[in-house]
């Protein structure tokens, strides 16, 4: 069986192959700095349309928020049942026959929910058993970005972009 030629991985998202072919106008340590430069040229009439920003050298960075442990996930279960709870005893007040004890509908659905939301939160941990004891938030970062333009509209928007720098400079 002959084999097939290789393809890269823009060739399965439609028009990324394009964008991978621009010309790099700037190039920039965060992406703040990189949107600030694509502003200055939608300022100065640039066809902004025509450009795009390239994250390169990817990192996943996971951040430790704080250790959990099976009294942090009762607590936290209690407080999402108990903000449900809420929701489900005002909307018993609002369509119940018994107008008179609106008060009641509402506490009870808190204390219900936070009931049965600290046991499915005490149960999905004790369940869950990830291996790890704490929680974390991800995040991919680039260690640089890249303004891209069309070939046609590369030289303006790096003319544009070097006065920008020219300006900012202290």
């Amino acid at each position: 069986m002959p084999e097939r030629p290789a393809r890269s991985a823009a060739a399965d998202i439609p028009g990324l192959e394009a964008v991978l072919a621009r010309t790099t106008v700037g190039t920039y340590p965060s992406h703040a700095a990189a949107e600030h430069a694509v502003d200055h040229l939608a300022t100065h009439d640039f066809p902004v349309e025509r450009t795009a920003i390239i994250g390169t050298d990817l990192r996943m960075v996971e951040t430790v928020l704080g250790r959990i442990t099976r009294g942090r996930a009762t607590l936290a279960g209690a407080g999402s049942g108990a903000w449900f709870g809420v929701l489900v005893g005002v909307l018993l007040s609002l369509f119940s026959a018994n107008h008179s004890a609106p008060i009641a509908l509402i506490a009870g659905g808190v204390l219900y929910g936070a009931g049965f939301g600290a046991v499915w939160g005490y149960i999905a941990h004790a369940a869950a058993r990830s291996g790890h004891e704490f929680v974390s938030r991800s995040t991919v970062v680039a260690a640089r970005y890249d303004v891209v333009a069309d070939a046609e509209v590369a030289e303006d928007a790096e003319n544009l972009l070097i006065k920008l720098a020219w300006r900012e400079q202290p």
